[in-house]
């Protein structure tokens, strides 16, 4: 009984899901009443299915329904209760191992046994368990038929093959086991649980294949008879049957019995047969129509080629099913008929289907592929799953054998120096063609301008040419359309497609990464199609990353070259749709444009110019290569922009010049002017940053060096004097003679640079002519600005490098003896005028010459920098004109801030008093030597009538250009444009001069930190601010080695200390008007105060360091021990004052002197002090000149000179006690402070063994308060240990 329940089970398990099932599927032959009985009951139920039609009108909807039900209820029973009465048949249990599995006995007791339990392993889903279950099913079956074919006389086999055979199932020579697995087998196919078709359809195609006594024709007609499609099915019953057809042909087809018939007998009908069955399989449903092409592909591999004219284009149905085709849009008939013509080379039995004559030419011409673009677009249907079709086309549209040469001579060739014209072969052209036809009639005007599932499926066609595109048809396949359909569907990430666009980029990407030649082909494309602008907006750093990308010299030459062909080709600016909307930004390519002024008016064919322009040099920026490749590079970019910057042919649009031995094109519109500018600028960040990195220029090979410089220089001088070739722009006389002087001297300067060779000389003769350089081609961006810069500098050049003789001639440039200024002076003056309206690589020429001259700066020249830093746009309020003065020497000290501020700025408050001192304390000293004029101004005070007129020519040349421009600001920001300029140049003065001890460190310092204060001079810039703040505290508080010119009074000394200390100790005030301030300003005037005051401490220190420094005696340093008594005084004594203990702790700490001296004094006041706060705060004080003054752990002699120190300050210290412990503070904090002060002052006391001593100083009154108040920290004093 137990083996019947599980038989049962493995059988319900199988027959799950499935629809209609025979009744007659026996596994032995059952007796004739039983099989009576039967037919008997399925006669009943057909009956009732009928009558239940029959009225199928005359019920409601829901009752139909029931009843309908209840049919399929009635005749799946009958069906499992057949099954069972099978099973109830003799069946033969073995023993031994196989005792526990169901064995299927044979009619006979004669014939082998099969264990049916192989179905349930068919079903697994470990595909190794179903390879092992087909393997065991095959052989047993085998077996079994061999048996049964031995039998001499089968029809008294119990009489079970009479009643099999009346079935006409067409298993007449099968034993009834074999019958019934294939049966079994056909009705597994049509089961979607787990993986029951995949297993069962591999069982039918291996005992198919094994067994010849299956017959074809039956398994077809079994194949349609058990997996009929009944009206009353729905959906997926409907869909699992037809799946289980396609299966079941599949299995078919893969067992090779079509070829054997064939071959066999070359008339046969089966295959005829078996196509009409097929195609009648795919023209049901859409979604069949592939897999059924993909079964008859099979067949077609595997039989003859003369076969498939009369067996599979003469099928019924087949002829119709071609002529269909491009009507109903049906790509898998294409499909078929591209690869049966592969085969057979037919070319008249496909209706339109296929042109005819045949040929790759005709296939891709446009008015085919407009004929079967119903059939390419209907292909989208399996998605995401590309269409078999496309890569049958793709082989046919770019074969290996062709393409693969083609590929190889153009990457060579691409490699090499650019030439025009390269011949290519007929089948190249021929192969070009058809990829331009397809890509234009399939990819653009089809797949593109339709649905997004389209759109999709032109991505993935694409990723399918890529493997085989050679890189010359880069510029084909990736179109204008296609490039702005990529652009449109990328700038919109909630585009349904943006996946998809990203998918393929990154494909694309891979695919170019290793490969120079494809890498510029996709970056020309893509900028070329988008107008410069691809990465602007899609918003991604695609054409950055690819740029960022090249390594070797051939690679960049390469990119250069196409760059300038781009440049010089117009064709595709007709091509491109105006947009003017677009614009870059800083994630757009390398090259990001400055000055967007100019841009501005540029249209779209002027933007992708300009991109070339400043994309260029921009190559070099992560280029890691030899520095004779990396000069050649450098070379072909400096003449492009030089030709395209500077010059303009006068005849037609080429040029020769025999002495280069080089042809020089220009476009056929002229270049904007705009153009020519970004030519010049980009033309002078390559000089600038060659420059940088130049090699030390050694010449003692002879061989000339890599100079960049003088090769431009050379290279200008050339192509100006060529007749027919002059410059972008006509310039006046002053500046022809300006360019001509400079290009005579930076002659002479190259000149006197190889006679130096390698020496600090040569590098100052090398920055000067780099400058020169930049001048020339600063000349040539702003004509009639720098001609007087251009002079001035040429004389400075001539006077710092001439020879004796030149020194004594005379000439135009030759100044009086007496009136002649410093050298040094007039080359800051021209480095200032210079630095307004100066480019950033003119810049960084200008600070590099700085660097090398700085060390002779003199204090005028200093002193100019300094007043410009100090220039105020907004003079301070309520100046008193008798308190301004300013000297040279003294006005280091003028670094008080100023109350007259806005408050706005500062929030601060005060009355006429204090800003009439505050005045005073922002000029200068009381000593000082010079009195200026009344009405003179205090930024500009010292300053004779020339510097007067230098400076007014700074702030003309940095008002000129923008007073006409909207805001009021725009003026007040290029001041503190050019202060920043100018603050370079003073960091680098203070870097080279680092460690000299010069004293023009501390008129560096003073004029900062005055510049700093003064709210005006950095009024709306917190980056100046902040950059002084750093220039300070790098360059002058954190530098080892200070000051130590013994010409600076220590009066100088006292009194900037005495300032700082004033500044330190200065309250934060608000107005009472200030509460209508908003939060943000009242923030920035609390952080500006902190700032000040931080600058306060940080100079105290300072300065402090270098008096201590001098090592004074102590009476010469008294003042010093004034001013910090009268902080302490003021510290204890005003409310005001806000000074830090934190800062007064340090003071002691860094200075051991000054706590010795004041330590009394400290004592006393400590111990006057008018609150609690401030002396539980000042015994912070005490400690700290304790520990500097008392070590704990010292040795025998000082020692003793501690205890000397102690012992003269016992009485002060008694004192300080008694009020300590008779006036102890209530909060619990301060008095665990009082505690602790008092716990180690004790402790240091016992170490020097004083207590006695102190304990005398101590009155009795105080000794019981000191019990009381004290505790057990007195009384360790008292009882030592």
């Amino acid at each position: 009984m137990g083996f019947k329940k599980r038989s049962t089970k493995s059988d319900e398990e199988v027959l799950e899901g499935q629809t209609d099932l025979a009744a007659d599927n026996t596994v032995s032959a059952p007796s004739s009443k039983k099989i009576k009985m039967d037919g008997k009951k399925d006669a009943d139920m057909g009956d009732g299915v009928a009558s239940s039609f029959s009225v199928a009108n005359s019920v409601k909807p829901m009752e139909r329904k029931k009843k309908r039900k209840q049919v399929d209820k009635e005749r799946r029973r009958s069906v499992l209760e057949n099954e069972e009465s099978q099973l109830k048949q003799p069946i033969i249990e073995p023993k031994g191992k196989d005792a526990t599995e169901p064995v299927a006995a044979s009619s006979s007791s004669s014939l082998p046994e099969f264990h049916i339990s192989v179905f349930k392993d068919l079903a697994s889903a470990d595909s190794s368990v179903r390879e092992a279950a087909v393997e065991t099913m095959v052989t047993e079956l085998q077996e079994v038929q061999k048996a049964y074919d031995r039998l001499e006389n089968k029809d008294l086999v119990e009489g079970g093959l009479k009643l099999e055979a009346q079935k006409d199932d067409g298993l007449n020579n099968c034993a009834s086991s074999l019958g019934y697995a294939v049966r079994r087998l056909i009705r597994g196919v049509s089961s979607s649980r787990e993986c029951v078709r995949q297993g069962f359809a591999l069982g039918l195609t291996a005992l198919v294949a094994a067994i010849p006594s299956i017959k074809v024709d039956s398994l077809l007609k079994l194949i349609v008879d058990l997996l009929e499609v009944s009206s009353s099915m729905k959906g997926q019953e409907v869909r699992d049957c037809l799946l289980g057809r396609l299966f079941a042909y599949g299995a078919i087809a893969r067992s090779d019995r079509l070829t054997k018939e064939w071959l066999s007998d070359k008339n046969t009908l089966l295959i005829k047969e078996f196509m009409s069955a097929i195609i009648s399989l795919a023209s049901k449903k859409r979604y069949l129509q592939e897999p059924s092409v993909s079964i008859i592909l099979e067949i077609i591999e595997k039989l003859p080629a003369e076969a498939l004219l009369d067996h599979i284009l003469e099928a019924p149905g087949v002829p119709q099913w071609f002529e269909e085709a491009i009507d109903v849009g049906n790509p898998d008939a294409l499909l078929l008929a591209l690869k049966i013509h592969e085969k057979t080379s037919i070319e008249s039995k496909f209706g339109k289907l296929l042109p005819n004559p045949f040929s790759p030419s005709k296939l891709f011409s446009a008015d085919y592929l407009s004929s079967i673009s119903n059939c390419l677009k209907e292909s989208t249907f399996c998605q995401p799953r590309v269409h078999s079709l496309w890569p049958v086309l793709v082989n046919i549209l770019l074969p290996d054998t062709i393409l693969q040469a083609e590929d190889a001579v153009s990457a060579s060739n691409s490699l090499k120096k650019h030439k025009k014209g390269r011949k290519s072969s007929s089948s190249e052209e021929e192969i070009a063609n058809n990829v331009q036809s397809f890509c234009d009639a399939v990819i653009e005007r089809s797949l593109l301008l339709s649905s997004h599932d389209r759109k999709h499926l032109a991505f993935d066609v694409l990723l399918l040419l890529l493997p085989r595109l050679p890189s010359s048809f880069i510029p084909i396949v990736f179109s204008s359309k296609v490039v702005q359909c990529l652009i449109d569907i990328l700038s919109t990430k909630d585009s349904w497609l943006y996946k998809v666009a990203q998918h393929f980029l990154n494909e694309l990407l891979d695919w170019v990464r290793n490969d120079d030649v494809r890498r510029v082909a996709v970056i020309v494309a893509f900028q070329k199609h988008s107008n410069g602008k691809f990465d602007c907006i899609t918003k991604t750093k695609t054409v950055k990353d690819l740029m960022a990308e090249f390594k070797t010299e051939a690679g960049c030459m390469l990119f250069v070259q196409n760059l300038i062909n781009l440049f010089l080709d117009e064709a595709h600016a007709s091509e491109e749709p105006s947009d003017q909307s677009q614009t870059t930004d800083e994630n757009s390519e390398i090259g990001s444009i400055e000055d967007k002024d100019s841009i501005g008016i540029m249209g779209n064919a002027d933007f992708l110019k300009g991109w070339v322009i400043e994309s260029l040099p921009s190559v070099l920026k992560h280029l890691k290569l030899d520095p004779e490749a990396k000069f050649r590079v450098q070379k072909e970019i400096l003449k492009f922009l030089s030709v395209q910057g500077l010059f303009s042919a006068s005849l037609g649009n080429e040029v020769t010049s025999f002495e280069l031995q080089e042809k020089f094109r220009w476009p056929k519109a002229t270049t904007s002017t705009a153009l020519c500018k970004m030519c010049i600028e980009q033309l002078q960040s390559l000089l600038a940053n060659a420059q940088k990195v130049e090699e030390p220029r050694s010449l003692a090979n002879g061989l000339e060096p890599n100079d960049l410089g003088s090769y431009f220089m050379r290279f200008f001088s050339t192509l100006r004097n060529i007749p027919s070739v002059s410059l972008f722009r006509t310039l006046s006389d002053d500046d022809k003679e300006s360019v001509t002087k400079l290009l005579e001297m930076e002659s002479k300067l190259y000149k006197e640079e190889r006679n130096f060779r390698l020496s600090n000389d040569a590098n100052k003769v090398h920055a000067l002519r780099y400058l020169l350089i930049l001048l020339l081609l600063q000349v040539l961006l702003r004509p009639g600005e720098f001609c007087d810069a251009a002079s001035e500098l040429t004389i400075c050049c001539k006077k710092v490098f001439a020879a004796p003789d030149d020194l004594n001639s005379s000439g135009e440039d030759e100044l009086d003896g007496d009136a002649a200024p410093e050298l040094m002076d007039v080359l800051v003056d021209t480095l200032l005028s210079l630095l307004p309206q100066s480019s950033a690589p003119m810049r960084t020429a200008i600070e590099q010459v700085f660097r090398y001259f700085c060390g002779d700066v003199t204090d005028d020249g200093l002193m100019r920098m300094l007043r410009i830093i100090k220039k105020d746009l907004k003079p301070a309020r309520h100046q008193e004109a008798g308190s301004e003065d300013d000297d040279d020497d003294d006005d280091l000290l003028g670094i008080e801030e100023d109350e007259g501020m806005d408050e706005a700025e500062t929030g601060e408050t005060a009355d006429s008093d204090e800003q009439s001192e505050d005045s005073e304390a922002v000029v200068g000293s009381e000593g000082a030597d010079k009195d200026l004029p009344e009405d003179s101004d205090e930024s500009d005070g010292g300053m004779d009538d020339d510097a007067m007129f230098r400076m007014d020519t700074y702030l003309a040349q940095i008002f000129k250009e923008k007073k006409n421009q909207a805001g009021g600001e725009t003026a007040q920001s290029q001041l503190v444009l050019f202060k920043l300029r100018v603050l370079s140049l003073l960091e680098i003065y203070l870097h080279e001069n680092r460690g000299k001890c010069k004293p023009q460190v501390l008129t560096v310092f003073s004029n900062l930190a005055q510049a700093f204060v003064n709210p005006h001079t950095t009024e709306g810039s917190e980056q100046l601010g902040q950059r002084i703040w750093g220039i300070l505290q790098r360059k002058v508080f954190k530098e080892k080695k200070l000051p130590k010119d013994e010409s600076i009074p220590l009066s100088t000394l006292e009194t900037l200390l005495e300032k700082n200390l004033k500044l330190a100790s200065k309250p934060f005030k608000r107005k009472k008007s200030a509460s209508s301030l908003s939060k943000k300003k009242l923030t920035a005037s609390l952080t500006r105060y902190k700032m000040i005051v931080s600058l306060a401490q940080n100079s105290t220190y300072w300065i402090l360091k270098i008096i201590e420094a001098r090592n004074l005696s102590d009476s010469e340093l008294q003042g010093v021990f004034d001013l910090l008594q009268a902080v302490l005084e003021g510290y204890f004594d005003s409310k005001k004052s806000q000074i830090k203990s934190g800062f007064l702790k340090e003071i002691f700490r860094r200075n051991p002197r000054i706590s010795h001296q004041l330590f009394g004094f400290l004592l006393e006041n400590c111990g006057n002090a008018k609150s609690d706060f401030r002396r539980v705060e000042a015994l912070d004080l005490v400690i700290e000149v304790f520990k500097s003054q008392v070590p704990m752990n010292s040795n025998e002699s000082n020692r003793d000179v501690s205890k000397k120190f102690l012992k003269s300050h016992l009485q002060s210290l008694g004192h300080l006690i008694e009020t300590l412990v008779t006036k102890m503070p209530e909060k619990k904090s301060r008095k665990t402070e009082v505690h602790k002060c008092c716990d180690k002052i004790f402790q240091m006391i016992t170490t020097l063994d004083l207590t006695k001593a102190f304990l005398k100083c101590l009155e009795p009154g105080t000794l019981s308060a000191c019990e009381s108040q004290l505790g057990p920290v007195f009384l360790k004093l008292k009882k030592p240990k």
